[in-house]
């Protein structure tokens, strides 16, 4: 049988209650602490700080506090991204970022959803990963939603609210984002 955690990670439903779960996010929430807090200003110990809250980023990785996430193992990047100030990444499950990723400010990246049955709401939920390319940026305010992929150097505009896939080399906007143009690019 497997485990609450287990179900949580392969987008089954579970019970984010669980003992085990809610250890993590309570660690998680810790590590945020000193993240937000105590490492407010990047300095010293910020590295140390983001190799402990997020195992599977390059020591690029730069986060610009206040920052949030749910557990932080579930993230991974490529080399140079960037998180501007008040940052959220709801990581139930996997949360892929490429290579030079560039989030503005209130960029809120989610992956933990609901079931639409309001009586399996009340005690489960689920998630579903998310996936975005290398050289993106992703601009102020912008939500993306569970399940999605962002392709390569997309660019998504602020307050966009990215429900489904978008291609590489695409320009999406609005709530819901639609694709408004394709994007030309120097091979430089």
């Amino acid at each position: 049988m497997k485990t609450e955690k287990e179900k949580m990670l392969s987008g089954e439903y579970y019970l984010a209650n669980d003992e085990t779960i809610a250890a993590e996010r309570k660690h998680c929430k810790e590590l945020l602490k000193r993240l937000n807090i105590d490492e407010y200003v990047v300095g010293s110990g910020t590295a140390a700080v983001l190799k402990e809250l997020i195992p599977n980023a390059p020591a690029s990785l730069y986060i610009e506090p206040p920052f949030h996430c749910d557990y932080g193992y579930n993230i991974t990047c490529g080399e140079n991204v960037y998180f501007n100030v008040n940052c959220v990444v709801l990581d139930v499950m996997e949360v892929k970022l490429g290579s030079n990723v560039f989030c503005a400010p209130g960029v809120q990246i989610y992956t933990a959803t609901h079931p639409l049955d309001a009586v399996l709401r009340r005690s489960k939920e689920n998630a579903k990963p998310v996936v975005i390319g290398d050289d993106c940026w992703i601009g102020g305010g912008a939500v993306i939603c569970p399940g999605v992929t962002i392709g390569n150097r997309c660019v998504i505009g602020a307050g966009a609210v990215v429900t489904k896939n978008i291609p590489d080399d695409s320009l999406a906007v609005g709530n819901p984002a639609v694709v408004i143009r394709k994007l030309e690019h120097s091979n430089g």
